[in-house]
């Protein structure tokens, strides 16, 4: 079921506010609450923005942000890579594309913006300051969560508080709304919806992303009887394997 945008109209304005100012920060909250959804609303909007989707690894980065850049008309990507294969960045060795990368972030005025982080390495940690430094762009970083085993060795680089920006999930009565306007929109019947969605809003703690894949699966024969929503199967199933993909 694909994500919408539903009451996050603040948190869209504070990310805006956030990047108007070109000040390096954290985003941070639970897997499914929405982190990467708003970021991809905001970001358009900041033609310096360049995202590398998966972070896991300094060379999955600069790979990242050579595609990102080359997208972007950078002057130093077009005279490597114009006129080459479409796969021709992968062909690059890591140190190769660190430096190209470098030389086009000192030449321009960028954002770059780390998701899906996975607990980031002392060398992780050096190349993002390596990016901050040499070419004085500001970077931030999306994590689950801003304590040590999310942030790993990054996290002296947000040491204040207003370098961080939590991204929540749904207050109970925001929650309530958004599970029924999500039911309505995925068509959801059942001789028991009212018992289910009351267990949806208890089970997720307003997670969107944990509300919009529970409706889905209700959708699933596995998970029907008769009229009837099979809800304990359904939420054990659920606990044993959600993976955030709608809303992040």
């Amino acid at each position: 079921m694909p994500g919408f945008f539903f009451d996050r109209e603040s948190e869209i304005e504070s990310l805006r506010r956030r990047f108007g100012k070109r000040r390096p920060f954290l985003v941070y909250g639970a897997s499914g609450v929405g982190k990467t959804l708003l970021l991809n609303q905001v970001l358009p909007e900041f033609p310096g923005a360049l995202y590398s989707p998966e972070s896991a690894s300094p060379q999955t980065v600069f790979r990242n942000l050579a595609t990102a850049l080359l997208a972007a008309g950078a002057p130093r990507l077009l005279r490597t890579f114009a006129g080459r294969p479409a796969g021709a960045i992968r062909t690059k060795s890591a140190t190769a594309l660190k430096g190209i990368v470098m030389d086009a972030l000192r030449e321009g005025s960028y954002w770059v913006v780390l998701d899906h982080i996975k607990l980031p390495s002392h060398a992780f940690a050096a190349a993002v300051r390596e990016i901050m430094s040499w070419g004085g762009t500001a970077v931030v970083t999306v994590a689950r969560s801003a304590h040590m085993e999310n942030l790993g060795f990054l996290q002296p680089l947000y040491p204040e508080r207003c370098d961080r920006f939590e991204i929540r999930g749904f207050p109970p009565t925001v929650a309530e709304r958004f599970i029924e306007e999500a039911a309505r929109r995925a068509g959801l019947r059942a001789g028991n919806l009212g018992e289910f969605l009351d267990r949806v809003l208890e089970f997720t703690q307003g997670n969107p992303g944990a509300i919009l894949a529970l409706l889905e699966m209700a959708q699933h024969p596995r998970y029907r009887s008769a009229e009837h929503i099979k809800i304990t199967p359904l939420y054990l199933d659920f606990r044993l394997n959600w993976k955030p993909a709608a809303v992040r």
